[in-house]
Protein backbone atom coordinates (compact mmCIF):
# COMPACT_ATOMS: atom_id res chain seq x y z
CA UNK A 1 0.00 0.00 0.00
CA UNK A 2 1.56 3.32 -1.09
CA UNK A 3 1.56 6.52 0.95
CA UNK A 4 -1.42 7.98 -0.92
CA UNK A 5 -3.58 4.94 -0.18
CA UNK A 6 -2.42 4.86 3.44
CA UNK A 7 -3.29 8.54 3.84
CA UNK A 8 -6.71 8.03 2.29
CA UNK A 9 -7.40 4.97 4.45
CA UNK A 10 -6.40 6.85 7.59
CA UNK A 11 -8.63 9.76 6.64
CA UNK A 12 -11.57 7.47 5.86
CA UNK A 13 -11.03 5.57 9.12
CA UNK A 14 -11.12 8.77 11.16
CA UNK A 15 -14.08 10.26 9.31
CA UNK A 16 -16.16 7.08 9.27
CA UNK A 17 -15.62 6.52 13.00
CA UNK A 18 -16.58 10.15 13.65
CA UNK A 19 -19.73 9.78 11.53
CA UNK A 20 -20.81 6.64 13.41
CA UNK A 21 -20.17 8.26 16.78
CA UNK A 22 -22.00 11.47 15.88
CA UNK A 23 -24.92 9.53 14.45
CA UNK A 24 -25.23 7.33 17.53
CA UNK A 25 -25.09 10.43 19.72
CA UNK A 26 -27.98 12.01 17.79
CA UNK A 27 -30.03 8.81 17.94
CA UNK A 28 -29.29 8.48 21.65
CA UNK A 29 -30.59 12.01 22.28
CA UNK A 30 -33.74 11.28 20.29
CA UNK A 31 -34.38 7.94 21.97
CA UNK A 32 -33.86 9.43 25.43
CA UNK A 33 -36.43 12.12 24.63
CA UNK A 34 -38.88 9.30 23.89
CA UNK A 35 -38.03 7.24 26.97
CA UNK A 36 -36.17 4.53 25.01
CA UNK A 37 -33.05 4.59 27.16
CA UNK A 38 -31.74 1.07 26.54
CA UNK A 39 -32.31 1.32 22.80
CA UNK A 40 -30.59 4.69 22.74
CA UNK A 41 -27.49 3.21 24.36
CA UNK A 42 -27.37 0.04 22.25
CA UNK A 43 -28.30 1.58 18.90
CA UNK A 44 -26.18 0.43 15.92
CA UNK A 45 -23.39 -1.18 17.96
CA UNK A 46 -22.88 -3.68 15.13
CA UNK A 47 -21.39 -0.84 13.07
CA UNK A 48 -18.21 -1.30 15.10
CA UNK A 49 -17.91 -4.94 14.01
CA UNK A 50 -15.19 -5.73 11.45
CA UNK A 51 -17.72 -6.80 8.80
CA UNK A 52 -19.45 -3.43 8.86
CA UNK A 53 -16.70 -1.07 9.94
CA UNK A 54 -14.10 -2.23 7.39
CA UNK A 55 -16.51 -1.70 4.50
CA UNK A 56 -17.59 1.64 5.92
CA UNK A 57 -13.99 2.82 5.88
CA UNK A 58 -13.34 1.48 2.38
CA UNK A 59 -16.44 3.09 0.86
CA UNK A 60 -16.67 6.20 3.05
CA UNK A 61 -18.52 9.05 1.28
CA UNK A 62 -19.25 11.74 3.84
CA UNK A 63 -22.50 12.98 2.35
CA UNK A 64 -24.25 9.61 2.03
CA UNK A 65 -24.06 6.09 3.38
CA UNK A 66 -21.01 4.02 2.36
CA UNK A 67 -23.51 1.21 1.76
CA UNK A 68 -24.62 3.02 -1.39
CA UNK A 69 -21.09 3.13 -2.78
CA UNK A 70 -20.43 -0.53 -1.94
CA UNK A 71 -23.70 -1.54 -3.58
CA UNK A 72 -22.87 0.43 -6.72
CA UNK A 73 -19.49 -1.31 -7.06
CA UNK A 74 -20.36 -4.87 -6.02
CA UNK A 75 -24.08 -5.13 -6.72
CA UNK A 76 -24.75 -5.74 -3.04
CA UNK A 77 -23.45 -4.52 0.31
CA UNK A 78 -22.02 -7.00 2.78
CA UNK A 79 -22.08 -4.40 5.55
CA UNK A 80 -25.81 -3.81 5.12
CA UNK A 81 -26.64 -7.52 4.92
CA UNK A 82 -24.82 -7.94 8.22
CA UNK A 83 -26.39 -4.85 9.78
CA UNK A 84 -30.06 -5.31 8.94
CA UNK A 85 -30.23 -8.76 10.52
CA UNK A 86 -28.94 -7.50 13.85
CA UNK A 87 -30.84 -4.26 14.37
CA UNK A 88 -34.57 -4.43 14.99
CA UNK A 89 -35.22 -0.77 14.24
CA UNK A 90 -34.74 -1.46 10.53
CA UNK A 91 -37.85 -2.43 8.60
CA UNK A 92 -35.79 -5.01 6.68
CA UNK A 93 -35.27 -6.98 9.91
CA UNK A 94 -39.00 -7.73 9.94
CA UNK A 95 -39.36 -9.08 6.39
CA UNK A 96 -40.49 -12.70 6.34
CA UNK A 97 -42.72 -15.05 4.39
CA UNK A 98 -46.42 -14.22 4.58
CA UNK A 99 -47.78 -16.05 7.62
CA UNK A 100 -51.11 -16.57 5.84
CA UNK A 101 -49.28 -18.66 3.24
CA UNK A 102 -50.71 -16.63 0.38
CA UNK A 103 -49.00 -16.05 -2.95
CA UNK A 104 -47.63 -12.68 -1.85
CA UNK A 105 -44.26 -14.13 -0.83
CA UNK A 106 -42.13 -11.96 1.41
CA UNK A 107 -44.04 -9.44 3.52
CA UNK A 108 -43.35 -6.91 6.22
CA UNK A 109 -44.22 -8.30 9.63
CA UNK A 110 -45.67 -6.05 12.31
CA UNK A 111 -42.93 -4.20 14.18
CA UNK A 112 -43.23 -3.61 17.93
CA UNK A 113 -44.01 0.03 18.65
CA UNK A 114 -40.69 0.73 20.40
CA UNK A 115 -38.76 -0.21 17.25
CA UNK A 116 -41.00 1.92 15.03
CA UNK A 117 -40.13 4.88 17.23
CA UNK A 118 -36.42 4.01 17.21
CA UNK A 119 -36.65 3.82 13.41
CA UNK A 120 -38.06 7.35 13.40
CA UNK A 121 -35.30 8.55 15.75
CA UNK A 122 -32.72 6.94 13.46
CA UNK A 123 -34.09 8.61 10.34
CA UNK A 124 -34.12 12.05 11.95
CA UNK A 125 -30.54 11.61 13.16
CA UNK A 126 -29.27 10.32 9.80
CA UNK A 127 -30.81 13.27 7.97
CA UNK A 128 -29.13 15.70 10.37
CA UNK A 129 -25.73 14.05 10.02
CA UNK A 130 -25.71 13.79 6.23
CA UNK A 131 -27.45 17.09 5.42
CA UNK A 132 -25.82 19.28 8.05
CA UNK A 133 -26.90 22.92 7.73
CA UNK A 134 -29.31 22.00 4.93
CA UNK A 135 -31.44 19.92 7.33
CA UNK A 136 -35.05 20.92 7.93
CA UNK A 137 -37.90 19.16 9.71
CA UNK A 138 -39.05 18.01 6.28
CA UNK A 139 -35.76 16.26 5.47
CA UNK A 140 -36.57 12.85 7.05
CA UNK A 141 -39.95 12.73 5.31
CA UNK A 142 -38.48 13.78 1.97
CA UNK A 143 -35.91 10.99 2.16
CA UNK A 144 -38.57 8.46 3.13
CA UNK A 145 -40.86 9.48 0.27
CA UNK A 146 -38.11 8.98 -2.30
CA UNK A 147 -38.03 5.27 -1.42
CA UNK A 148 -41.56 4.76 -0.12
CA UNK A 149 -42.88 2.66 -3.00
CA UNK A 150 -40.14 0.05 -2.70
CA UNK A 151 -40.27 -0.41 1.08
CA UNK A 152 -41.59 -3.79 2.23
CA UNK A 153 -43.29 -2.49 5.33
CA UNK A 154 -46.22 -3.71 7.41
CA UNK A 155 -49.27 -1.41 7.07
CA UNK A 156 -49.27 -0.64 10.81
CA UNK A 157 -45.59 0.32 10.83
CA UNK A 158 -46.02 2.38 7.65
CA UNK A 159 -48.99 4.24 9.13
CA UNK A 160 -47.18 5.03 12.38
CA UNK A 161 -43.88 6.01 10.80
CA UNK A 162 -45.62 8.33 8.35
CA UNK A 163 -47.64 9.82 11.20
CA UNK A 164 -44.43 10.76 13.01
CA UNK A 165 -42.70 12.04 9.86
CA UNK A 166 -45.68 14.21 8.94
CA UNK A 167 -46.06 15.41 12.52
CA UNK A 168 -42.42 16.50 12.53
CA UNK A 169 -43.10 18.67 9.48
CA UNK A 170 -46.39 20.10 10.74
CA UNK A 171 -45.78 20.38 14.50
CA UNK A 172 -42.01 20.49 14.93
CA UNK A 173 -39.49 18.41 16.82
CA UNK A 174 -40.49 19.18 20.42
CA UNK A 175 -44.15 18.36 19.87
CA UNK A 176 -43.35 15.16 17.96
CA UNK A 177 -40.94 13.79 20.55
CA UNK A 178 -43.38 14.57 23.35
CA UNK A 179 -46.01 12.62 21.43
CA UNK A 180 -43.57 9.74 20.93
CA UNK A 181 -42.72 9.74 24.65
CA UNK A 182 -46.41 9.39 25.56
CA UNK A 183 -46.70 6.60 23.00
CA UNK A 184 -43.71 4.76 24.51
CA UNK A 185 -45.14 5.12 28.00
CA UNK A 186 -48.48 3.66 26.90
CA UNK A 187 -46.74 0.88 24.99
CA UNK A 188 -44.64 -0.13 28.00
CA UNK A 189 -47.83 -0.46 30.05
CA UNK A 190 -49.30 -2.74 27.40
CA UNK A 191 -46.14 -4.84 27.35
CA UNK A 192 -46.47 -5.44 31.09
CA UNK A 193 -50.13 -6.32 30.69
CA UNK A 194 -50.25 -8.41 27.55
CA UNK A 195 -46.88 -8.35 25.82
CA UNK A 196 -47.74 -5.26 23.80
CA UNK A 197 -50.82 -6.73 22.11
CA UNK A 198 -54.10 -5.14 23.11
CA UNK A 199 -56.25 -7.23 25.42
CA UNK A 200 -59.40 -6.65 27.45
CA UNK A 201 -57.41 -5.05 30.27
CA UNK A 202 -55.81 -2.38 28.15
CA UNK A 203 -56.84 -0.38 25.13
CA UNK A 204 -54.44 0.02 22.22
CA UNK A 205 -54.84 3.73 21.61
CA UNK A 206 -52.13 3.74 18.98
CA UNK A 207 -53.67 1.02 16.82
Amino acid sequence: MNKTKIKKYASNFKNHLSTINRHREEVRKNCFRCGLYKQGLLHDLSKYSWTEFSQGVKYFQGDRSPNDAEREEKGYTSAWLHHKGRNKHHLEYWIDYDNNKSDKGLQGMRMPDNYIIEMFCDRVAASKIYQGDKYTDASPRDYYLRGRDRYVLHPYARKKLELLLNMLVDKGEDYTFRYAARWVKAYKKRVKCCGGICCKKCSNKNK
